[in-house]
């Protein structure tokens, strides 16, 4: 499937706190996992424990009842302004792409957090049985602003 140009869901939130520190959090999908709403956790695979362009992470999810996984690789990783990873499931690879960007602002940094759904029209009602969601780009940008939000109170409070 040829990639989305424009974003299926954003948000983006200021944080008092350098770009650098923010940027580490983003990078490790183990910590993120903490402030995700559908996330439950993650791990790195083959070895790895920190993000570099092409390293795999598992992601285990869950939507009430439903739970699923799926594996992830990392695309871009720029530390302090960007990390984006592709999220593939055994049935189809990719479905979704994930971006951060970080940019400094004079008190902090301006996050923002982007998805790019990439599920073809066929595999929508099994996507819809797996994870229990018919409005998947509705959720995500709930579910971006929850995690962004969350993000941000934690790094302020630390």
């Amino acid at each position: 499937m040829t990639a989305i140009a424009e974003p299926t869901a954003r948000g983006q939130v200021t944080i008092d706190a350098p770009a650098e520190e923010v940027w580490a959090y983003i990078s490790d999908p183990v910590r993120m996992a903490d402030f995700a709403s559908e996330l439950e956790s993650c791990r790195w695979l083959d070895g790895v424990s920190s993000a570099t362009v092409g390293a795999r992470f598992a992601g285990a999810n869950r939507n009430g009842w439903r739970r699923w996984t799926t594996t992830c690789t990392v695309l871009e990783c720029e530390p302090g302004h960007r990390f984006a990873y592709s999220v593939h499931t055994p049935f189809r690879t990719p479905i979704s792409r994930w971006e951060y960007e970080i940019e400094e602002t004079a008190g902090g940094c301006l996050v923002t957090e982007s998805n790019y759904l990439q599920v073809p029209s066929w595999f929508i009602p099994f996507a819809i049985m797996i994870t229990g969601e018919p409005d998947r780009v509705g959720l995500n940008k709930t579910n971006i602003a929850s995690t962004l939000n969350n993000l941000k109170r934690h790094v302020e409070a630390s």
